[in-house]
Order: structure tokens, then C-alpha cells, then sequence
């Protein structure tokens, strides 16, 4: 029997109805590959999930995406769990997914290959970012399962080579949906609560790629990022290379050369120091040697020698040095003597006295001016007449010139 017609929004709100009610609608696993895959400014997801013959839009909110423990790519095979939602104004249905399950080595190294990249562009594996490793540490955490073999392994490590260094463990799950905020955690608590703490050894033993998933999640990458304590990471085997690795301040290819590389060996530090000794003594014991087979060869007596000859030479220098300037002083006297008895005898021969000694006399006038011309006189002029051996008086009385 037919119903009468229904209107298109009655009818779509039928269909929704029926959706709704149907308990294997309501909760439904769908495997699929993602194609077309959009990631909206509200933070929600769009994208769809089809397989060889068909496909359905998938829609993830912004909510369930936070707690995605995957990088999604077009291309990966998942298996998205959720209920079927009636989109009643377009007629069209989607799966609404609440949440998102990787399998396959495959799948799971695309998202492994979408988070490295996304986290290098953000600079998280960057050099410059690295915090050295302290060599003499005071303590250590370490962050894994405290069941494992691995907390076993770095424990005897550390103790056989280093008693000293106080060890912390923080367990944590490491493999399962629950392992990475775990780990996340205690990075973040052990900075709170132990900022004492000079490293951190954050890991777990070996296993397949799903069970070290824990160390491939964003919220590990980047609470190692974000941590104040340099950090090893040291996740299953040296094949075994993780997200965590790569953020990490130095990664170690198992538990175990991550305790070797958290301390330093005492026995062997004493075994270098005890060679650093023995180098130096062996050293100084050398030079002091050399020094005094230098010192040896120095000969003193041929020293002593050498001055006094030196010395000897210079009192040569000095003694014909004095010589010299005594010669030079006497030369000097004597040809003063002879220009000063040169010039004794021209004064000598000029002296008025030594003139009158031969017999002439000096005539003055009243002034007592020599008188050296006739011209001068006049009759009763008053004169003195100067003789060797006295004077006298008179005047002029007649005065002849001669012609």
C-alpha cells in the first residue's frame, strides 16, 4: 500500500531516525583509505574513505582530532570508528568519527614520515637547540616501563660503571594508547619536581614499530622539546629510529649505550688519570734531564775563563784610552805654553821701558799726553822728559821743525 507523498525535509528526517536507531549504525568500524583530505581554520577534519568500488565523507571534529595519535595523509589505510550522521538540509550522509586507527607497517611509516616532516619545519630537530650532555652527572631519570628489561639493563650499566651518580626511575607505560601521555608527564613532572636532575634517559627495549609508537607521538616529541633537563633517548635497537630520537639531545641505539653515555666510567677515568700521572712525570723527568745535560755542557770553568778575558781586553781598552787623553792633555798644555810665551815676547818688545833701556825717553805735556809732534808745542809751553830710571821738568823755548 502507498503512502501518501511526503515532503523532502520528512522525508530525510525519516531516514536520519532510522540511522540513529540503528544500534550497528550508531557504532561502526570502517576500513578505508583516505583520499581528499582537508583540514579546515575551525580545526575540524574533512576527508574521504573509500576502497576499491566505493567511498563515504568522513568528517572529524576538532575535539577528537586533538587526541589523534597520528599524522593523517591521503593515501593511509585506517580504520576510523564512529556513527553514520544525516546531514538532513543536503540529503547527504557522512561517518563521524570519534576515532582513528593506524595499521600496517606501511601506514604507520607514512605518519611516522608526515610528523618528522611537519616537526623539522617547525626547528624541533634543530642543532642549535641540542643541550650537551653533562659528563659528570649528579643524577639521572629514567623515564621507561619499570618492569622492562630496559631499566634493568641501564641500572647495572650505570652502577658498574659509575656508584656515584644517584638514579632516579619514573615508570611509565611504554607501548599502548595510554604510553605516550604517560611519558609525556613524566618529562614534564621529572622538570618540576627534580630540576636537580642532570639528565634524563627517556626509552624502552626493542619491539615492532606499533609497540614503539608511544615514541613517534607528537606530545613526546614535543614535551622532549620543551624540556629544561638534555635529554637520551633510547628507544628499542640501533634500526630503531623514532620521532623521539630526532627531538632528543642526543639518541642511543639501545638502553644500554644510553647508560654508557649518561656517566663516565670511573675506572676508567682513574685508569686515564693515573696515565695522565705517569705521562707527566715521565715528561718532567725528561726535561730535567735535558736541563742538566744543557747545564753540563755550559762548562763553567771555560765560563769563568772566557769572562776574564773579556775583562782583561777591556781593561786594555780603558788603559790605552787613558794614555791617549794624557797625551792629548800634555800636547795640549805645550802648544799653549809656546803661543803664550810668543805672545809674552811681543808684549816685551813693545813695553815703553825696553825702548828707553836703548837710550830714548818719552816727552808730556802738562796733561800728561805723550807728545808726538812738533806741531803740538808752543813756546813756554811746561813739558816732562820720562827717562829709564826717572823724570824732569822744562819749557819749550825754541822749537825747530824739521824740513
Amino acid at each position: 500500500m502507498a503512502i501518501k507523498p511526503i515532503r523532502v525535509s520528512q522525508l530525510n528526517a525519516y531516514i536520519k531516525r532510522v540511522l540513529q536507531s540503528d544500534p550497528l549504525l550508531g557504532s561502526v568500524s570502517v576500513i578505508g583509505e583516505i583520499s581528499n583530505l582537508k583540514f579546515h581554520g575551525t580545526g575540524h577534519v574533512y576527508f574521504t574513505l573509500k576502497d576499491q568500488n566505493s567511498k563515504i565523507n568522513c568528517f572529524l571534529s576538532a575535539e577528537n582530532f586533538r587526541f589523534l595519535r597520528f599524522e593523517l595523509a591521503d593515501g593511509m589505510e585506517i580504520t576510523a570508528e564512529g556513527y553514520i550522521y544525516l546531514y538532513e538540509k543536503g540529503g547527504t550522509y557522512s561517518l563521524n568519527i570519534r576515532d582513528i586507527q593506524v595499521a600496517g607497517l606501511g601506514n604507520l611509516r607514512v605518519a611516522f614520515e608526515q610528523l618528522k616532516e611537519k616537526l623539522a619545519k617547525q626547528g624541533l630537530f634543530d642543532e642549535k637547540y641540542k643541550k650537551p650532555i653533562p659528563f659528570f652527572p649528579n643524577k639521572i631519570a629514567v623515564i621507561t616501563s619499570e618492569t622492562g628489561a630496559a631499566v634493568r639493563d641501564i641500572i647495572k650499566i650505570i652502577k658498574q660503571r659509575n656508584n656515584i651518580v644517584d638514579v632516579l626511575v619514573y615508570p611509565v607505560l611504554v607501548q599502548g594508547p595510554n604510553a605516550a601521555p604517560e611519558i609525556a608527564e613524566a618529562i614534564r613532572q621529572v622538570n618540576l619536581l627534580f630540576p636537580e636532575t642532570d639528565t634524563i634517559i627517556a626509552g624502552r627495549g626493542g619491539g615492532s614499530m606499533e609497540e614503539l609508537w608511544a615514541f613517534n607521538e607528537e606530545m613526546v616529541a614535543r614535551s622532549i622539546f620543551e624540556s629544561k633537563i638534555p635529554i637520551i633517548s633510547a628507544v628499542g635497537h640501533e634500526i630503531d629510529f623514532t620521532i623521539a630520537d630526532f627531538v632528543a639531545d642526543k639518541r642511543a641505539e639501545t638502553p644500554t649505550a644510553a647508560a654508557q653515555m649518561a656517566v663516565p666510567d670511573i675506572l676508567e677515568l682513574k685508569n686515564t688519570v693515573l696515565q695522565l700521572k705517569n705521562n707527566l712525570q715521565h715528561h718532567l723527568s725528561s726535561l730535567v734531564k735535558s736541563k742538566e745535560l744543557q747545564l753540563q755542557r755550559c762548562n763553567l770553568e771555560a765560563l769563568t775563563s772566557k769572562l776574564e778575558n773579556r775583562i782583561d781586553l777591556q781593561k786594555n781598552h780603558v788603559d790605552n784610552q787613558r794614555k791617549e787623553l794624557v797625551t792629548l792633555v800634555n800636547n795640549l798644555i805645550y802648544n799653549n805654553k809656546i803661543r803664550m810665551d810668543s805672545a809674552k815676547a811681543q808684549l816685551e818688545a813693545l813695553n815703553p821701558r825696553s825702548i828707553m833701556d836703548r837710550g830714548y825717553s818719552a816727552i808730556t805735556d802738562s796733561s800728561g799726553r805723550l807728545i808726538r809732534s812738533v806741531e803740538t808745542l808752543k813756546i813756554e809751553a811746561a813739558f816732562t822728559a820720562v827717562l829709564k830710571d826717572g823724570s824732569f821738568e822744562g819749557t819749550v823755548t825754541k822749537i825747530r821743525k824739521d824740513e
